[in-house]
């Protein structure tokens, strides 16, 4: 066995470090942005960041597939990191002038487009190039996205911290400061894969990885064009029919169009027609089917988890900031250290969940994998009904420990390290080799539809003066807002355990 790992790898970690740290510190500020500097009411503030963040998971699906065809990894990467810092530099423009709203607005819609492009070129081009550093029979990969994994994490623990202590100081003037540092981040994991990769980012033998395809000479005649597919067609025509539908206003008011929300009637047509167009291939065999199928229901319920758990990023992130105490020995710590809380405990216990999961497995106790994630569902439900709890008779506008806020993290982060994972693994060990990219094309789809939902959700977070229902539930108070979470995650617990039994046989031996 080799011992240690190719420099390639810590290249890859350093350059996904900085884009998490770009994309996490932003994160950290964008609402607080929206509603303090631009003076965005709540709702609509909830319905930007919802499709800004499915949007971010949307675009990877073309991104992909244009570096397969065309471009590269490399080439890709280096694109998509240039555009993000570009967008970045947008949002430090936008709150450079924060007080002319118009022309903040302009510039903050024009930063975030080109984020979710940027990124599209960017989120699924660099985890590939990890498998690609090792030969297929080195048993030094699984340690190796293990160590890039931990690139994610520190670059999501570090950025809030940063970008927090310069951007959310309680003033709306130096909301610009945690946006630059969030651009200086994106252009540092450029500069740094670009001057290193020719030298670091190469396989076993010396040779370059994640370079353009090569393309054949074009014969001497020739070939007619080929039309479009009947089957590409339909996919196109389907996802526009299935788009206009989700945006028609049924109640008539205001004519048909009237507030429709198109970018994510578009992410829930897109969510709907791609799985269909996977699974109607003749090529699939009755087996393969089933196991796709599998994968099909696993990411409709993580739709809920992640609807839930993203809310950290939008409404815990109001919560954080009006009504948690953050007076640590007299400091009053920023609402963005909050979002650091999750990769802090990530980092600490996953080793722990590892080891439970070997322990359990040594001795036959190990609970399939369906219900390891009904129960990452359930943690999720008993996160929100622990901070309800903590909320419950509160009067509006006092300040609660933020003793129950950690606690919700701490149990959302046991929830997605059952989750997760698990799903991840799922996707890898019941795709067809062929389809094995667009169906975590589909799982990163579920995903671009829980953000989006989050968003929705987050909109029903109340406000003073406001009257909010969700299917026809009050939501006068948090306790009331936090009820909407429990029941949503322990419901979808409670019926993937019902049905895990019967997922388990149609995965066969597959655990």
């Amino acid at each position: 066995m080799k011992k240690g790992h190719p420099k390639g790898l810590y290249l890859l970690f350093v350059t996904e470090m900085w884009e998490r740290f770009s994309y996490y510190g932003m994160r950290a500020l964008f609402m607080l942005y929206m509603v303090q500097a631009l003076l965005f009411d709540k709702e609509f503030a909830s319905q930007v960041y919802g499709s800004y963040t499915g949007l971010v998971y949307l675009t990877p699906l073309i991104g992909g597939y244009i570096a397969d065809r065309y471009w590269g990894n490399r080439r890709s990467i280096i694109t998509g990191a240039l555009v993000m810092a570009v967008g970045q530099f947008l949002l430090f423009s936008s709150a450079c002038w924060y007080q002319d709203v118009a022309l903040a607005k302009w510039l903050m819609f024009v930063g975030l487009g080109l984020l979710v492009l940027g990124n599209g070129f960017f989120k699924p081009n660099i985890s590939t190039m990890v498998g690609h550093l090792y030969t297929p029979d080195d048993s030094r990969k699984d340690a190796a996205f293990t160590i890039f994994y931990m690139g994610v994490n520190l670059g999501s623990m570090i950025a809030p911290l940063v970008c927090g202590l310069v951007g959310n100081t309680g003033r709306p003037e130096d909301f610009k400061w945690g946006f630059l540092a969030s651009s200086i981040g994106m252009l540092l994991a450029a500069v740094i894969f670009q001057c290193l990769k020719n030298r670091y980012v190469v396989d076993p033998e010396g040779r370059p990885i994640g370079m353009a395809p090569r393309r054949e000479p074009a014969p001497v005649v020739a070939a007619p064009t080929k039309s479009l597919s009947p089957r590409t067609l339909v996919m196109v025509g389907s996802t526009l029919l299935l788009t206009l539908l989700f945006s028609v206003n049924w109640s008539g008011e205001g004519g048909v169009w009237a507030g429709a929300d198109w970018i994510g009637s578009l992410i829930y047509a897109t969510a709907i027609v791609i799985p269909v167009v996977i699974l109607t291939d003749r090529s699939l065999t009755r087996q393969e089917k089933t196991h796709i199928g599998v994968i099909y229901i696993i990411a409709f319920f993580v739709i809920f988890f992640w609807a839930a758990y993203e809310q950290a990023g939008a409404s815990l992130t109001f919560f954080a900031d009006e009504q948690t105490d953050r007076h640590v020995f007299g400091w009053e710590m920023p609402a963005s250290y909050f979002q650091s809380f999750n990769p802090v405990m990530i980092v600490t216990l996953a080793p722990l969940f590892a080891s439970l999961w070997s322990f359990l497995g040594r001795h036959g106790w190990e609970p399939s994998s369906p219900r390891k994630q009904s129960v990452g569902l359930l943690l999720l439900a008993l996160g929100y009904l622990f901070i309800a709890m903590g909320v419950k008779d509160v009067a509006p506008g006092t300040k609660v420990s933020m003793v129950w806020l950690t606690g919700l993290y701490l149990i959302h982060t046991m929830g997605e390290l059952c989750l997760a994972p698990i799903g991840l693994s799922l996707v890898y060990k019941l795709s067809p080799a062929r389809f094995s990219s667009l169906l975590m094309g589909v799982w990163y789809l579920s995903t671009s539809a829980a953000n989006k939902f989050a968003g929705v959700l987050s909109g029903f977070y109340p406000e003073a003066g406001v009257q909010k229902s969700f299917l026809g539930y009050s939501v006068n108070n948090l306790y009331d807002f936090f009820l909407i979470f429990v029941f949503l995650s322990g419901a979808s617990a409670v019926v993937l355990f019902l049905f895990s039994g019967k997922l388990q046989k149609m995965m066969g031996d597959i655990r």
